[in-house]
């Protein structure tokens, strides 16, 4: 077992802006990565993900991003992506920009660790164990992300149907959907993405949402607005509460993705539907749509298995949490969870947990663990 000040589980945004900042305050993090190489979920993406379709995207701390436009989109501070790069995929280009900014700085990242258990130890340390080892920890860093775990909601009728289900983690692109029936299901950036593509390729096309979307100019999404919605969030995970998307909180913004399905008329929204049938869709007033394909784009949710040894869930489903730093576990620091889950927030996340790092092990002295 080899003992170390700080572990950053997860190499993706969060993971390396937190280390980042751990190093800026003196510290050598190790950083451990169940992924085969750099771009955390990004490199799981669709191609047909091209970086001028893509919702925001943030330079990671020191280093920009290169190869696209620096003007900035209004009021949202995202990168204009129509640069040189625009065309290409983002599972290309964003994983490339994170393998240089590991190289450039020079980080520890062990891949491919998938971290099974963070569980006490001895000495006031945190036990991280791996099928690659184990080391004692006086400080975690959890940036394990959500796109491990998709969301796939429960309605009657499932399995029955003969057709096919696939959640938007599994989408590759519009062809493999062209002249089938497809109804897609959920309200955010990522339903939009794909009724964006698979409109007017695919026989037809049916959106079911539980809420009604509501569309904002992208000029509504200024920093007053986006700190209005994480405050929201914030309060939910301060409570205990599982996290919710921001993207609920703000509503759908009119980007590329967007506009294009607007366009199409691929946003005609129908309320959900209450039951699956073999062959489509059923209403409870008597509505009926036939289907041979479903695609649950219901986001994701938090990949926190591996700290279920430290017993941090809340009666209300969630882990308390005060900015970053877990209430019931001081030692342990959660990025990208609840409101630093977005490129913008996972930056500001690590540096808040660099900082509570900072000064939780300026507080207790290093003491061995036996």
């Amino acid at each position: 077992m080899d003992e170390i000040d700080v572990v950053v589980i997860g190499a993706g945004q969060a993971g390396l802006s937190s280390a980042y900042f751990l190093r800026r305050f003196g510290f050598e993090p190790l950083v451990l990565d169940a992924g085969d190489g750099p771009g955390g979920a990004w490199r799981h993406r669709s191609p047909s993900l091209t970086m001028d379709k893509v919702h925001g995207i943030f330079d990671l701390p020191g280093v920009r991003l290169p190869g696209v436009g620096r003007a900035d989109l209004p009021g949202a501070g995202r990168a204009d992506l129509s640069g040189a790069d625009g065309l290409r995929p983002a599972a290309v280009v964003v994983p490339e920009y994170f393998a240089d900014y590991e190289r450039e700085l020079g980080l520890a990242v062990l891949r491919p660790v998938k971290v099974t258990a963070v569980a006490p130890g001895e000495g006031g340390r945190l036990l991280v164990t791996s099928g690659a080892g184990e080391w004692a920890a006086r400080a975690v860093v959890n940036a394990t992300g959500t796109w491990t775990r998709p969301y796939w909601p429960y309605y009657p009728g499932a399995r029955s149907f003969r057709g096919r289900q696939l959640h938007y983690a599994a989408y590759r692109g519009p062809e493999e959907f062209a002249g089938r029936r497809v109804v897609v299901v959920g309200g955010g950036t990522s339903a939009a993405h794909v009724l964006s593509e698979i409109a007017g390729v695919a026989a037809s096309t049916l959106w079911v949402t539980r809420r009604q979307p509501v569309f904002r100019p992208l000029d509504d999404f200024g920093e007053d607005a986006r700190r209005d919605a994480v405050a929201l969030v914030e309060a939910r995970v301060r409570a205990g509460l599982p996290p919710q998307s921001v993207v609920a909180v703000t509503g759908l913004g009119y980007t590329p993705v967007v506009r294009e399905a607007l366009a199409k008329g691929a946003l005609e929204r129908l309320p959900m539907f209450g039951r699956i049938t073999a062959g489509g869709v059923s209403w409870d007033d008597g509505r009926y749509v036939e289907a041979d394909t479903i695609i649950w784009a219901t986001g994701f949710r938090s990949a926190l298995d591996h700290l279920a040894p430290l017993r941090l869930r809340e009666p209300g489903g969630g882990i308390r949490v005060d900015g970053t730093e877990v209430i019931a576990e001081p030692r342990l620091q959660l990025v990208g969870y609840g409101p630093s889950a977005s490129t913008i927030g996972a930056n500001r996340a690590g540096r808040t947990a660099a900082r509570n790092i900072r000064r939780l092990l300026a507080q207790a002295p290093s003491v061995p663990a036996a």
